[in-house]
Parts: structure tokens; C-alpha cells; sequence
């Protein structure tokens, strides 16, 4: 028999979902504590794991599927390597010139602390040569003098290089040719073109994306290749794939040569996962709410598909990497709360106690008050996790959030519980606004798929902030992101700059640019081993009015180009516009920027369990009644078992449905009822 196994390393807990291609699809899950200093090791106790419960061989494994956050946390924690730059003579301050936007307010640049690119000027050289604006080459590259240059970089101590020359998206040529002599003078060396990696205009952001993968990939490359070595060490020969930004797959050699496309491989997965939950329940249009131990992702997915973006932000920089439309806040179940001495107004977040030590009540040392602690004050999470494995410290808590109370006066250690869930509840709803209303969405035509190890608890109570029902709570919430690892599709794009406004351009230029890209992404999928019935070329312009600096990805169709022309483009950018923006530019031509195809190959599903509507009585799956905070009241509540819930089952709120990797809170006011597929469903009481 052979398994597939999707992996996801989160900031707490690495989790782990296995199922068979045949036995009846027999599936297994296992949660496993994260350690962050060698995220590998945290991978490989999950893998034995999870192949002893199931009673398989690691060499039974015939795929597994892996997103990781190594290259988000190297560039948010300033741990990359150290970046070696070749670039065009005189651009040599490409990175330090960036762009003019600054953060926060008209002022803002008063206060803003610039931050280190990921190549230093004294990294930096400049390469004899240059090609102009249609590639044709102005200067040749000079060969004897990029010997000394590259020479020079690498003798000096730096773990990789990038080659960023102007306008080499038009002609990768002189690019590749400097590419060519790093590899004769030191072999293996690794080396970024920027070209390769974004082929498109724009040199800051290309030369910024190319750095960046560079600064990544040496620690990608050693993940990896560890994780590989360590997998075969235990007997597992399976093929690795890697979870992309954009929620596709690719291949550990893609991974390793382009980490950039991974940036955002963990919070990718779970859009993934709640996006293939949703349609199965009948929900097109979702908003993703995935709530960690550190941090909360969100996102919007309209019509079925998730909302794929060309640029993503990573801490301080704005990188230009197609990725799913995520935003991040620092809120998460470890997020700590405190009370600065100055205002005396409660804070939560986004500093986190992490997997170690840990919120006070995972009685690990942990002493400082946390989401995690306010919610065991509460009630709203029992004392046992992980199916009784993990026992929390109820006093330990207690007194942590009693630091809370004791620094703003309050009365109770249950009214700073409840100050601390307010707050987070709050922030991770603001976020949620980002994603919908400030893209001209409205939250209560959506539904809200909650997931992760906390996302349940926090749902409810985010959802009536922003109207977002039914909330979705699937089966084994918290392992969602490795279940969304198992349901990507390999994906990869390809993509040509073509800046043209709509009059000037020509529809039969065009629809070949497409049908070229296209090809190169069939060869791709070919590549993959991706059968013909699977495969999916989807086709798109970058479009924005005329001297303007954003643009709008527009659906196109070659075919369609060639018979009707481009005059639909028009319409259909202007809507999109309108919609995102609010308005319409009815005396600017629209311009196509960029063109692009997307191939994408889909891999087999996992048929999740489903079963048959019964009776509405849910009476049998309570297992505990007792007084229970909400809104400073003790309210007596049920505790369900999600294990004996069954379709077509209704229970109203309060109420608490506990299972191995989740806890889910229904409020007062709101009832939840269990659909075929085992999903809860929470909606306001009629």
C-alpha cells in the first residue's frame, strides 16, 4: 500500500495528516510539538510517529507534501546568508534607492528607520556591460573584469550571489553569461539571476526578489538536504515536494535553487485546506481564519479560487513573488498580553511566548500572561490538550493573567481574561478587514473557515464582529494546513513584459506571447509526469490605466484574442477597478503591463468522511456541564465531544465541543449544527 503525508511546520506545533491510496482511504493525524532551533527534527518525531499509529513502514511513503516557514523566519529574523550583488555600472545603489513610499502617516519618514537590504554596498559591484530597453546589447559583458569582481565577492566571504542586470528581463543573455563564469570559477557556488527568478520590468523589485532569494537559500538548501538525509536515515524513500506561496507544489530542487517561491509556503497551505473544506460544504466565497500559537493568518477566496497576488510583504520589504493574498498579524494563543507603566492600557501581542517556554499554563516555565492563559481562566479551554497527552497548569494561569488584573485595577482575574480575548479578538478582525472591505469586499456575504489550534475558539466571537456566517469549523481544525499540503496542485508560472496601451496593442502579437508562455508552461507540467486530463493552462494581462504604478490581473484567452480582439479586456479591467477601487477612469487608456500563463496540475484528493443526516439530538456527544465566563457572567455549558457528533446533530450556545487538536467556543446567542461532511456550522440563532 502506498501513503501520502502532508506536513506543516507551524511556530507551535509541526502537524501531520497521512492517507492511504487505497485500504478505503484510511486516514491518520498527529500533532507533534515544533523545535524551532532544527524545524527537521520536530518533522521526523511526527513521521515516526504518525507511521507507528498507522502500523506502516517509513518506506511506505509514497509522496510527502511540506510547507515550511524556514524562509519566512530567516527573513524575519535577519538570519539569511550573507548576499553577494553584481549589477549594471552605476546602479550600484538599486537597492538603497528602493522606492520613495514610507510607513505610517504623511510624516512617517521622520520616524522610519530604514532597513538593511539583504546586499550590502560593500557587496556590491558592478559588472562592465549593459543592454538596452529592447535587449539588444550596448556594451558586451566584459569577462576579464567580472572574473576579478566575482573573485573578489567570493573571497570575501559571501555565501551567494545575485546578478541583477538592467533590463535584463528583455534579454537574460548577458545574465546568464556572467551566471556562466561564476560556475567555471567555483562550482556549485550558489547564484541567483534576476531574471530567472521575475522576469518582468521594474529593477528595484527585481533585483530586491532576486537578493532575497539568495539571502534564503543557503538555509534553505541545508533544511532540506537535512530533512532529506534524516528521512532517508529512517527508511523513507518518498518524493518531497514543497508547498509554494501561491498554494502550488514544486520540487526540492526548484525549492532549493528558487526558496523565494516558498516565502509563504505555511500560510499558503491552510488556504488551501479551508478552501477545499468550504467548496466541499456548498461555500464559494470564504474568508480563511487560521489562528496559531504565534500568528494569524487570513484571506479571501471568491468563487472557488483563492485571490493569488503578484507581491507579498516580509517584514520590512515588499517582495514580487506570486502568493496567495494572506495577511499576518501578530495574535496567536502564545501572543502576550501586558500593560505598559506608562498608559495603563492593556496590549496583547504581537511579542509571543512561542513553543518554549510557552503560555504559563503549558507549565514549561512560562510565567508571562498569554491568549492561551486568558482562555483557561475563562473556561473556554479545558485543562487537558492533545487528547489528555498535554496537561495544562489552571493555576499557573491564573496567575499570570492575575498580573494583568492587579496592573489595571480591575476587580477580577476573570475580567482581565476576558480584556485580553476583547483585544486579540479585535485585532485579528482588523485583519480580516484588510482582506475584504479595504479590496471592496463585503465580510457578510462570506463565510469564515476557522482553523488552526485556536482559530476555533476565537471564530465565534470574530465572525459577529465582522457578520461573517456561517462560521466552518472542519474536522481536526488544527491539522487543516497539512490537510491543505495533501490538496495543492503542482503550479508554476511564466510570465513576459508586454507594456502596451490597449489601441497600440496588437490582438494576433498578443495571442502569441500567450500561446508561447502556454507552451512553456505545458512543458512544465509534461515535466511534472502531470497526466493530460489533469493538467490546467489558465491565461492572464497585468493591466492598470495608463501611468499608473499598480496593476490589476485580467483573465484573457488567446483564442478569444484572435477572434474578438481586445476591446472585452477594456471592459472587464475598468469593472475590476471599479470594484477595487471605487471608481472608474473614463478619459485614460488601459495599458497591459504584463503577460502570463499559469499551468497547473492537479494531484489526487482525499476523500474526507461523510455521512448520513440523523436525528437533531446531540444530547449523546455531552460529556461535561459547568459554569462557564462569558461577558462576566457564569453561564452553565455543555461540553461536547466532536468525536460523537454526527450529521444533521444541533446544540445551542454556550457551549464547548473539545477534540484532539482544537477546542471550538459557541457563544450565547448562536447554535451550532454538524453537516455532512462533519463540519460544525455556527449561525446566529433564528
Amino acid at each position: 500500500m502506498a501513503y501520502r503525508l502532508g506536513v506543516d511546520v507551524g511556530g507551535t506545533f509541526t502537524d501531520l495528516f497521512l492517507v492511504s491510496d487505497s485500504n478505503g482511504g484510511a486516514q491518520y493525524r498527529v500533532k507533534t510539538p515544533s523545535t524551532p532551533t532544527d524545524p527537521s527534527q520536530g518533522v521526523l518525531n511526527g513521521v515516526t510517529r504518525i507511521c507507528e499509529e498507522a502500523g506502516i513502514e517509513a518506506a511506505d511513503l509514497r509522496n510527502i507534501l511540506h510547507g515550511t516557514t524556514v524562509a519566512t523566519n530567516a527573513v524575519l529574523e535577519s538570519k539569511g546568508a550573507r548576499v553577494g550583488l553584481i549589477t549594471t555600472t552605476g546602479f550600484k545603489q538599486i537597492l538603497h534607492l528602493a522606492r520613495s513610499q514610507t510607513p505610517g502617516p504623511l510624516a512617517g519618514w521622520i520616524i522610519m528607520i530604514k532597513p538593511d537590504p539583504p546586499a550590502s554596498l560593500a557587496d556590491t559591484r558592478e559588472a562592465v556591460e549593459r543592454m538596452d530597453a529592447r535587449g539588444a546589447t550596448i556594451t558586451p559583458v566584459d569577462e576579464t573584469q567580472v572574473e576579478e569582481i566575482v573573485r573578489d565577492l567570493v573571497e570575501s566571504g559571501v555565501e551567494s550571489l545575485t546578478v541583477g542586470l538592467i533590463n535584463s528581463y528583455v534579454n537574460p543573455a548577458h545574465e546568464e553569461q556572467i551566471g556562466a563564469i561564476v560556475e567555471r570559477l567555483y562550482p556549485g557556488f550558489p547564484v541567483t539571476l534576476s531574471a530567472h527568478v521575475l522576469p518582468e520590468f521594474r529593477e528595484y523589485e527585481r533585483t530586491l526578489t532576486a537578493c532575497m532569494n539568495s539571502y534564503v537559500r543557503p538555509k534553505v538548501a541545508d533544511y532540506v538536504g537535512h530533512l532529506q538525509t534524516e528521512l532517508q536515515n529512517v527508511g523513507a524513500t518518498a518524493e518531497v515536494n514543497i508547498l509554494r506561496s501561491d498554494a502550488g507544489l514544486m520540487t526540492t530542487a526548484e525549492a532549493t535553487r528558487n526558496p523565494i517561491y516558498g516565502i509563504l509556503s505555511g500560510p499558503s497551505g491552510g488556504v488551501a485546506g479551508g478552501l477545499y473544506v468550504a467548496r466541499k460544504a456548498g461555500f464559494e466565497n470564504i474568508l480563511t481564519f487560521d489562528m496559531g500559537g504565534t500568528s494569524t493568518d487570513v484571506a479571501l477566496c471568491q468563487n472557488g479560487e483563492p485571490t493569488i497576488g503578484r507581491e507579498t510583504s516580509i517584514g520590512h520589504f515588499r517582495i514580487k513573488v506570486p502568493s496567495v493574498n494572506v495577511h499576518t498579524v501578530g495574535a496567536g494563543g502564545g501572543s502576550i498580553a501586558h500593560v505598559p507603566e506608562l498608559t495603563k492600557a492593556l496590549r496583547v501581542g504581537p511579542q509571543s511566548a512561542g513553543a518554549d517556554p510557552g503560555p504559563a499554563a503549558y507549565g514549561r516555565g512560562g510565567t508571562e500572561p498569554t491568549v492561551t492563559d486568558a482562555n483557561v481562566v475563562l473556561g473556554h479551554l479545558p485543562p487537558q490538550l492533545l487528547g489528555g497527552e498535554m496537561q495544562l497548569d489552571v493555576e499557573a494561569a491564573r496567575a499570570s493573567v492575575q498580573a494583568v488584573a492587579d496592573a489595571m485595577g480591575l476587580g477580577s482575574v476573570e475580567e482581565a481574561a476576558e480584556g485580553i480575548l476583547a483585544i486579540v479578538n479585535e485585532n485579528m478582525a482588523g485583519a480580516l478587514r484588510l482582506v475584504s472591505v479595504q479590496r471592496g469586499h463585503d465580510p457578510r456575504e462570506f463565510a469564515l473557515v476557522a482553523y488552526g489550534g485556536a482559530g476555533p475558539l476565537h471564530a465565534n466571537a470574530v465572525a459577529e464582529i465582522m457578520g461573517s456566517f456561517p462560521v466552518l469549523v472542519p474536522p481536526a481544525p488544527g491539522l487543516l494546513c497539512a490537510i491543505g499540503d495533501l490538496v495543492a496542485d503542482f503550479r508554476d508560472e511564466f510570465a513576459q513584459t508586454y507594456i502596451r496601451v490597449l489601441p497600440d496593442a496588437e490582438p494576433e502579437e498578443v495571442a502569441s506571447i500567450l500561446e508561447g508562455l502556454g507552451e512553456r508552461a505545458q512543458a512544465f507540467l509534461d515535466g511534472e509526469g502531470i497526466e493530460v486530463d489533469r493538467q490546467q493552462i489558465a491565461y492572464t494581462a497585468d493591466m492598470r490605466y495608463h501611468r499608473q504604478g499598480y496593476e490589476i490581473p485580467v483573465t484573457i484567452d488567446p483564442d478569444d484574442v484572435r477572434a474578438n480582439g481586445l476591446d472585452d479586456l477594456d471592459e472587464r479591467f475598468d469593472t475590476l477597478h471599479e470594484q477595487l477601487y471605487g471608481f472608474r477612469m473614463h478619459d485614460t487608456l488601459s495599458e497591459i503591463v504584463n503577460l502570463r500563463a499559469v499551468g497547473s496540475g492537479a494531484v489526487p484528493k482525499p476523500e474526507l468522511p461523510v455521512g448520513q443526516v440523523g436525528g437533531a439530538d446531540a444530547s449523546a456527544a455531552v460529556t461535561d456541564e459547568h459554569a462557564i465566563t462569558f461577558k462576566g457572567e457564569q453561564v452553565p455549558t455543555k461540553i461536547y465531544d466532536r468525536a460523537k457528533l454526527a450529521p444533521g446533530m444541533r446544540f445551542d450556545g454556550p457551549a464547548i465541543v473539545t477534540e484532539f487538536d482544537s477546542t471550538t467556543v459557541v457563544l450565547p446567542g448562536y447554535s451550532g449544527e454538524v453537516d455532512v461532511n462533519y463540519n460544525i456550522l455556527i449561525n446566529p440563532k433564528t
